[in-house]
This record gives C-alpha cells, structure tokens and sequence, in this order.
C-alpha cells in the first residue's frame, strides 16, 4: 500500500498559491455552465409530457444514460446527449489505433502525432453525435403521453434539423469544455462533468429513497442496510484504488569524479486498477449507444418482436444485460491498460539508467515479467471492477431504488475525487518545493554577499 497523501503537506501553501486557486475557481466555474446547461430545454418539446413519458421508461437504459448526463435527458435539454458520443468516439479511436497501421504510425510520433489523433476523436464525436441526435429527434416526435397528445409540439424537418445542430453543438461545447478543465482546471474534465452529473442528483435520489421508506414502498431495515452498504462500498474502492504492487529496482554502484557512490534501490509501482474508472464508463457508453435508440423506438410506438426483445433481454438486472456489462468491464480493463502503459518501453528506461530488477536480466527479460505482474494485477483489477459495479446493480434491480446508489456512480464518485485530491497535493507540493528552494537560495545569496 502507498503512503498517505498529504501526510507531510503544508496545508497553508494553498493560501499562497495563487496558480492553484485559480485552477480550482475555473474548474468550479466551469462546472456550473455545464450544470446551467443541462437546465436549457430544446425548442419545441413539451416538458410536461415528457416528463411524463420519461417517468415510464426511466428505471431501464434511458435512466443510467440520465444518471450520465446529470438529469440532462430526462429534460431534454441542449446536454441531452452529454459527453457519451466523445467517449465512444474515444473507444473507436483507441480500437482503430491498435488495428490500423496507419493510425499507430501516427501515434507513434509524438506530440503532432497525439493531436492528429485527437482531431479524428473529434470530427468522429460530431458525426455520432449527428447520429444519435437524430435518432432522438425521430424518436420524440412519436412519443405521446396520456389523451394521445405529442411530446413535440410541431414535428417536421425543421424540428429535426434544430434538434440535431443543438445536440451537436452542446456535445462540441461540452467536448471543448472537459478539454479546457483538463488544461487550465484541476482533474480530467470528462470525468469531473461526470461526476458533477451524478453528486448533483444525489440529494434527489436520497430524498426519493426516504420516501420511498415513508410510503413503506421499502423498508427501513433495507434503507438503512443500502446507505451501510454503500459506506462498505466506498470503503472498498478507496483500499483498492490506493493498493500498489511495488517492484523493487536496484542500480549498479556508479563512480563520480574520484569517488565511487554505493548503489541506490527504489522501486516501480503498479497500480492493482491501472485504467481508473474508463472501463464502466467505456462499458455504459458501449451498451447505451444502441439501447437508447431501441427504448425510444419502443416509446414511440413500434412494438416490433425484434425490439421488445431486446429491450427486454438488456433491461437493467436481466441476465444478458449483466453478462455483456461485465465482459465489456473487462475488455476495457485489459485493453486501455495496454494503451496507458507499455512494459517494454518501461524495460528500456530502467536499462538506459542502469536499473534492473533482482533475479531478472535487463532487456526483453524485464518486459516480459513486468507484462507478467502486469497481467496479473489487472485480471485482479477487472474482477474487482465486476464485484464493484455488478453486485450493486443486481441488488438495486431487485427493489425500486435510484441508480445513483449502484457501484457504478459510486465507483465514479470516489475515484474522480481521490485523482482530483491528489492532483490539488501535487500542486501544494510542488509549491512547497518551490518556496523552500527559494528560501534556501536567498540564505545562500546573503552569505556570499557577507
């Protein structure tokens, strides 16, 4: 296990660092636009009937994708689609890097060649999200709520085309907006806009628990058996995502000058869950791409065998549901560890600097354990990601409570914060570092002067 963050921090560098605060006001303003925008309704719906049209379907797909979108579809708003058409547009590109010749030849060059690729993600993004704002834009205009009556309120291909360039202009919007939090702010934009979707809806769902509780719709040994729960599910994912596997390193005595220096030992650490959170949330947006256009194809009508089965056999809890989200978790587990971190590119640094690891010779023998160890960690990882978002989930099908309680959310909640936490500390002790340089060379400076 790691240290504890921040044991040696001087929590009263961040009233001198105006750098930092800075970040941190930016990050937060930044989140309140997006938050402000997932209030913009589309022009021409009807808010009362979808709502109510909403309410019938929300305990299925379309309610994880409002979980992800911070409530923004449930509304209908100008966020509706969120950042989801930017992470499938991620996972395509990432899929098509490690297949395509040509697009790992571009990656291998560098910085130009990072932000080529980035460009593809994002000319894709806006041709998904024209896509899926579309199938929306189908899709409410044969949604009817009770007496018959429209969720839109003049269908036509004006309607459709307003819809998709809204769509598709927040998606763009959000999409440069997690950029600059990313650059500017404090964390990763996408996930931070994420998690401000769901901590913004918790007061919510815990109101509607507790009524839910009051109603005797559920019980309070079950309520209070779900907020224990999830306190040993936080828990659990703070002592996972803090756990390390520490690879020791030695370097060779070295001579300097006329002296010879005795060798130093350190070691590498390899974190049990490398790829984070990108795995569920890689795995949601997968399932949700098509699922969403089934659920409003059903809404709006058309009660076809092919997509009432579907429907069905991927409803929130059902078997096939639970077996595709845990295969996906594991996929993206293996493989977007695979992109993040490369075994023999690590093998030859340590060989470069004269490090080794005992018992192992350098070179292709160090890449081939440190993939072994590697593999290893991640098939604990992924199986610890399943438990995490799969247990909750068939738990909470079984009885009407929000998702926002589910291991999912809450996996994405206390990781997004811990990485946001450590970035803050690694700030504060930079500029702890800094002042402390700084100090030690004026001392200096006055004693030459004397």
């Amino acid at each position: 296990m790691s240290a504890v963050p921040g044991q040696n921090l001087d929590w009263s560098v961040f009233g001198r660092s105006k750098d930092l605060q800075a970040r941190i006001f930016f990050t937060l303003g930044a989140l309140i636009v997006y938050r402000i925008g997932t209030y913009i309704p589309l022009p021409g719906i009807d808010p009362k009937i979808l709502a109510e049209i909403f309410a019938q379907q929300q305990g299925g797909v379309l309610g994880i994708f409002d979980m992800f979108a911070g409530g923004a579809l449930g509304r209908m708003t100008i966020f509706a689609l969120n950042i989801m058409p930017y992470i499938s547009a991620s996972i395509i590109m990432q899929l098509m890097s490690s297949v395509s010749p040509a697009l790992a030849k571009i990656k291998k060059e560098g910085e130009s060649g990072r932000k080529l690729i980035n460009q593809y993600t994002r000319y894709l993004t806006v041709f998904l999200a024209a896509l899926q704002g579309y199938g929306i834009a189908v899709g409410l205009e044969g949604l009817s709520g009770t007496g018959g009556y429209s969720a839109v309120v003049d269908a036509g291909l004006f309607f459709r085309a307003t819809t998709v360039i809204t769509l598709v202009g927040g998606t763009v919007f959000l999409m440069w907006l997690g950029e600059q939090i990313t650059q500017r702010g404090i964390g990763n934009g996408i996930s931070l806009m994420i998690y401000a979707g769901i901590v913004a809806s918790l007061p919510s769902a815990l109101s509607s628990t507790l009524e839910l509780g009051r109603t005797g719709a559920l019980s309070t040994l079950l309520i209070i058996a779900l907020f224990v729960g999830s306190v040993a599910v936080v828990a659990f994912i703070v002592f996972v995502e803090r756990a390390q596997r520490r690879l020791s390193v030695q370097y060779p005595q070295r001579q300097r000058g006329g002296r010879m220096t005795s060798g130093d030992s350190s070691h590498l650490p390899l974190k049990i869950n490398t790829p984070g959170v990108i795995p569920p949330i890689f795995a949601s947006s997968v399932l949700l791409l098509p699922l969403t256009i089934t659920s409003f194809q059903i809404g709006s009508g058309d009660t076809s065998d092919w997509f009432t089965t579907i429907s069905a056999m991927l409803g929130r809890g059902q078997p096939l549901f639970l077996i595709l989200f845990m295969a996906m978790i594991v996929f993206f587990a293996f493989f977007y560890t695979a992109v993040v971190f490369n075994p023999e590119e690590t093998a030859d640094n340590l060989k470069r600097n004269g490090g080794f690891i005992p018992g192992i010779r350098p070179g292709s023998s160090t890449a081939d354990y440190i993939d072994f160890v590697l593999t290893r960690l991640t098939a604990v990882g992924a199986t610890y990601l399943v438990l995490v978002c799969l247990l909750p989930e068939i738990l909470i099908s079984q009885y009407a409570v929000p998702f926002y309680f589910g291991g999912t959310s809450l996996l994405i909640v206390v990781s997004v914060t811990m990485d946001t936490v450590t970035q803050i500390q690694s700030h504060m002790y930079a500029q702890q570092y800094s002042g402390l340089m700084k100090r030690q060379q004026d001392k200096f400076g006055k004693k030459g002067k004397k």
